[in-house]
């Protein structure tokens, strides 16, 4: 018997879904990012609306004053969906075990200078809260927003933002024990230091519009909180008593870097559809920007001392040019 092998090139009838195709051309292939995000949401036959909130739909576009002719056209420049979402945070986790192991069986933290611990528990601690603030308000988002193009990575911010709690938790734990996070939950609770910021955190919890409150966490506090505490005083921290911190944060600092690429391009898209839009963001960042400043002027000092106002205004000036790029008025 004789076979012979010959290849055939089989063109497909369609090359992705109806919806996908009404938008990119019926003969152009789409991404899994793509297919897995556009028009995924929900818009039609609803029931009946939310008897908690009578005043809208199920999803609805009047829940911000922001005003879009296409909600997914803030897409996230990552283009993460749920499958490459967790493979690249199970990437990230497996660096940050890692680093926790080396320190843990180094006994690096049994050399760890003993001011320098002290100021670390003192500062990092109590910030676990204000992660786990912003899971709930991710959440809030994802739930509330309209389009799967920005509730879905809002979600996935959100439950970074627990992955944050958890690994400050953890330095907690390897720099001290239980009393520590006991400790800094009373500080968090009854410290004059913190309250401004717990206040902060609290206040965004019942904000009624998603969109500011994604200004207000994604923007505002979270580009100067992560600037403070993983650039400025990490870097006092490693000049002091060496890197050991610097190794138990790198979690935090790697997901900033890339958070933000997805927070400034939706500001910037978001911002360049109106004038309108423009203001409103303007206005909103502004606000919001000089709140989490002053929030967070004592909470330098406990790390940085006289130093601290000096490390403020530059990761407020690094945010301003971040904002002032992405099309806002600063």
């Amino acid at each position: 018997m004789q076979i012979d092998l010959r290849t055939v090139s089989i063109t497909p009838l369609r090359q992705t879904f109806n919806h996908i195709a009404d938008r990119l051309g019926a003969d152009k292939a789409a991404s899994r990012y793509i297919e897995a995000t556009m028009d995924v949401q929900a818009n039609a036959n609803f029931h009946y609306r939310p008897t908690w909130d009578p005043a809208h739909e199920l999803h609805d576009t009047a829940r911000t004053q922001l005003v879009m002719k296409d909600w997914y056209a803030l897409k996230d420049p990552r283009q993460l969906y749920y499958g490459n979402y967790t493979q690249a945070r199970a990437r990230m986790q497996e660096t940050a075990e890692a680093d926790f192991m080396f320190v843990e069986t180094r006994g690096l933290t049994e050399r760890y200078d003993a001011a320098t611990r002290r100021i670390a528990l003192d500062f990092y601690l109590p910030l676990r809260h204000v992660a786990w603030g912003a899971n709930m308000n991710g959440a809030s988002m994802c739930a509330y927003g309209y389009g799967t193009a920005i509730t879905q990575p809002c979600l996935y911010a959100g439950m970074d933002q627990l992955g944050v709690a958890q690994y400050l938790s953890r330095l907690g734990l390897l720099l001290g024990d239980q009393g520590d996070l006991e400790a800094a939950k009373h500080a968090w609770l009854e410290s004059p230091v913190w309250q401004g910021l717990r206040r902060l955190v609290e206040d965004t919890w019942v904000m009624q519009d998603w969109f500011e409150l994604f200004v207000a966490q994604n923007v505002a506090l979270d580009g100067l909180l992560f600037g403070l505490a993983y650039k400025e005083v990490d870097a006092v921290l490693t000049d002091k008593a060496g890197p050991t911190v610097s190794m138990l944060t790198r979690f935090q600092a790697e997901w900033f870097e890339d958070a933000k690429k997805w927070v400034d391009a939706v500001i910037k898209v978001a911002a360049a559809e109106s004038a309108d839009n423009q203001a409103l963001l303007s206005r909103w960042y502004t606000a919001w920007r000089d709140r989490a400043a002053g929030a967070l002027r004592p909470v330098a000092a406990i790390a940085l001392a006289q130093a601290g106002q000096g490390a403020l205004e530059r990761v407020t000036a690094a945010l301003d040019a971040r904002m002032s790029k992405a099309g806002l008025t600063v």
